[in-house]
């Protein structure tokens, strides 16, 4: 029997909202089934169980975060036009997968403890991406910190709490709220004392 790709995506598409909603805790099977109008029997023929759900929400949002990021790089060779890419880049990632990001980013405090595992690889993943361009700024000379990992979770925070604020569909322009983010960023580097 050959599964339909439509029905597992429909099932993934209504966990996220789910999900978002009422955390992973806080949303069983049954809701999922309930909402797209199946059996609870039809969402196991996708889904092994509530985890590996989550896990393909994972797979199909943020798990891809790091590839976008290093692809923000790829032809920059300026260490602030390379910061700037990057942090254009991560902040169009979390427009297009707003829910999913804020899920894994924002509340991981829901996650199971394997979905918690899944996501910190990538978080890691992400940070070092940051790290690695923080350290380039400073052998440029743009960047006085010895604590690069710091100014990497600093400027993390700032992208991460775009998500708690920021809503596509609202009165701010997605545009505008990117520039002045990245130029809130920009500035912060640049401006970090030495050893701060």
């Amino acid at each position: 029997m050959v599964e339909s790709p439509k029905g597992r995506d429909e099932l993934v598409e209504v966990a996220v909202d789910l999900f978002a909603k009422n955390g992973f805790a806080g949303t069983s099977i049954r809701d999922i089934a309930a909402a797209v109008g199946r059996s609870v029997s039809n969402v196991y023929h996708y889904f092994e169980n509530k985890e590996a759900l989550w896990l393909a929400i994972l797979e199909y949002s943020v798990k891809a975060l790091p590839e976008k990021l290093h692809a923000a790089l790829a032809d920059k060779q300026d260490p602030l036009e390379r910061l700037t890419a990057l942090v254009r880049a991560h902040l169009e990632a979390s427009v297009q997968h707003h829910r999913e990001s804020k899920i894994f980013f924002i509340d991981e405090e829901r996650l199971s403890p394997m979905g918690k595992r899944a996501n910190r690889r990538v978080q890691k993943e992400v940070l070092e991406i940051y790290v690695g361009e923080i350290e380039r700024l400073k052998a440029a000379g743009i960047v006085r910190t010895d604590e690069t990992k710091i100014m990497a979770f600093n400027v993390l925070g700032v992208v991460n709490w775009h998500l708690r604020w920021f809503r596509p569909v609202g009165k701010l322009k997605e545009e505008q709220v990117f520039n002045e983010i990245i130029g809130f960023i920009m500035r912060a580097v640049r401006e970090a004392p030495p050893g701060s």
